[in-house]
């Protein structure tokens, strides 16, 4: 291979693959740096598709490849996600046992360690029925719990009023991508097959071989294998070994139903709702046309019959009308992500289950790595291949052992999926360590030791006392905080007088876009020196 690197070739489409690109690409332009991407997408495979929810990240990731928001919102069916709702995680048949974990950081960051005496008289003190973590010290639980937008008819792309991610359809959020890398970002784009690969004698990949009559030969000097589950590079020709999570997080299928609202004006939800089930959760995803639901689940306490009957059940179907997609997955990740100049983003570095949507998280923080710590030159491949793959390790460890952290702390005792949770022997030790020391003090910064956390310790706080509501008090003397508290009621009461629902929200962006398509068209008929190249070139930005 050459030892300056300015030949990037994607192996594989779909939303890891193409935002990938755009994240690279808008990084080299930005730079006005001279290199060429290629991404190779085949026909004949299809993406999983099943609806996605991302992070607030997403907003910068959008902003920095140049897509507008409300064309995003448009072209993807996405709604506004605030935070993550957990419902009867610790019990299964109180109608009110459910927490939140919004994106918005508490007020109060910092708590002091365990008081001697517990304030078990303050009015806000969390007992059933109470006041939660989340609405104590934060805002936005209130905005969730109405279905309210995290900003205003006036708020400029990307700015909010309430720290927000996106629900979208992931099928439709590949396209866009696809269309503003190849229309905007001038990424060569080739439909085919791979069947091969060419490497040099230290095993460094010199080319792909594929069906293309055009392009039989696609060269390159570095290789993001996006390819899904198959690992097309990484697993086929490097085989990097996949180490196995599933004797700590047991999941490992599901079955997805698309469900239509009752009537368009249907209230959209402010969360992703996450419902526990006896062998599984069920996920629950408002777009702006229709719900995405779907039960993820064990196959060792569930048969995949039974799991969509239960996916039916909750939808309130009968089970021969719901359309379902069965899907399987190994939960795990690859020992290492990055070999020689092979590097695997999305699926093909692993997969552990779509709580807490970390997966495409872990795909803007591959790609900006990537563009941020580029290899220009070969002879420092192996120093950003060490450094890539530390981080990566780091990442996936925490996303294990904060998932775990949801199943670990439960009360539920109905079912042996949720008692073989609560084994030890099932528990990574460096959560051990964590509850162990949180029998003594709050959850804090200190606990994370890792640079660059996938999740904050507001993370940590939100869930575990979410789960364990009745520690609140025992380990936080609220009367310190009443300030704070006093703070968060006022936001809540203020942001209810000014705050519009989702879906007016975003009816008024499809209504705002549709205005300025008319208004263009008009401008189009009655200019003179109009003429069919800028019709078709307008019709394109309009598109």
């Amino acid at each position: 291979m050459n030892n300056k690197i300015t030949e990037v070739v994607i192996v594989g489409g779909g939303t890891a693959g193409w935002l990938t690109a755009g994240i690279l690409a808008a990084q080299f332009k930005k730079k006005s740096l001279a290199i060429n991407i290629t991404l190779v997408e085949s026909a004949d495979i299809a993406t999983i598709g099943v609806g996605e929810g991302t992070w607030p990240s997403m907003r910068e990731t959008l902003k920095h490849i140049g897509i507008r928001e409300s064309d995003f919102l448009t072209h993807c069916d996405a709604s506004f996600k605030q935070a993550s709702k957990f419902v009867h995680w610790n019990n299964p048949t109180t109608s009110h046992s459910f927490y939140y974990h919004p994106f918005t950081q508490p007020v109060a960051a910092d708590f002091q360690q365990r008081t001697d005496v517990a304030v078990t008289n303050h009015s806000a003190c969390h007992c059933d029925g109470a006041a939660s973590f989340a609405q104590l010290f934060c805002y936005q639980s209130s905005l969730c719990q109405l279905n309210l937008a995290p900003k205003l008819t006036h708020t400029a792309d990307y700015d909010y009023i309430g720290n927000y991610g996106y629900h979208l359809d992931a099928g439709k959020f590949a396209l866009l991508l696809k269309n503003h890398c190849i229309d905007t970002l001038n990424i060569k784009h080739i439909s085919a097959n791979v069947i091969g690969l060419n490497a040099d004698a230290t095993d460094f990949i010199t080319c792909l071989q594929t069906d293309s009559l055009t392009s039989p030969l696609v060269n390159g000097d570095l290789f993001i294998d996006c390819s899904g589950q198959q690992g097309l590079l990484i697993k086929q020709h490097y085989k990097i070994p996949f180490i196995c999570k599933k004797s700590i997080l047991f999941n490992d299928r599901a079955v997805a139903a698309q469900v239509p609202y009752s009537s368009k004006n249907h209230p959209i939800n402010s969360s992703t709702l996450a419902t526990a089930q006896a062998a599984g959760w069920i996920w629950d995803i408002g777009l702006q046309s229709r719900r995405g639901v779907g039960y993820v689940y064990s196959s060792e306490f569930i048969s995949d019959e039974e799991a969509k009957i239960a996916l039916t059940q909750y939808i309130g179907g009968e089970v021969d009308s719901v359309s379902v997609k069965h899907l399987s997955f190994n939960p795990g990740h690859l020992s290492k992500f990055w070999h020689n100049n092979c590097v695997a983003i999305g699926m093909s570095a692993g997969f552990i289950e779509p709580l807490e949507a970390s997966a495409l998280a872990l795909v803007e923080q591959s790609a900006m790595f990537i563009a941020e710590q580029f290899p220009h030159h070969v002879q420092v491949l192996p120093l950003i291949e060490e450094r890539f793959n530390q981080r990566m390790l780091n990442h996936w460890q925490q996303i294990i052992d904060f998932l775990k952290l949801h199943y670990v702390l439960s009360n539920r005792k109905d079912s042996e999926y949720w008692r073989k949770h609560k084994d030890d022997t099932t528990t990574p030790t460096s959560l051990l360590k964590l509850l162990a020391l949180w029998q003594h003090q709050a959850p804090s910064k200190y606990d994370i030791t890792q640079a660059y956390p996938l999740f904050p310790a507001a993370s940590y706080q939100y869930v575990y006392y979410g789960m364990k509501q009745h520690e609140l008090s025992d380990q936080l003397d609220l009367s310190q905080y009443s300030a704070q508290i006093q703070k968060v009621a006022q936001q809540q009461q203020q942001l209810k007088q000014v705050a519009i629902c989702n879906r007016s929200l975003l009816n008024s962006i499809q209504q705002s876009i549709i205005q300025t398509s008319r208004i263009k068209d008009l401008t189009i008929e009655k200019s003179p020196i109009h003429n069919r190249a800028d019709d078709h070139h307008d019709k394109a930005q309009l598109a």
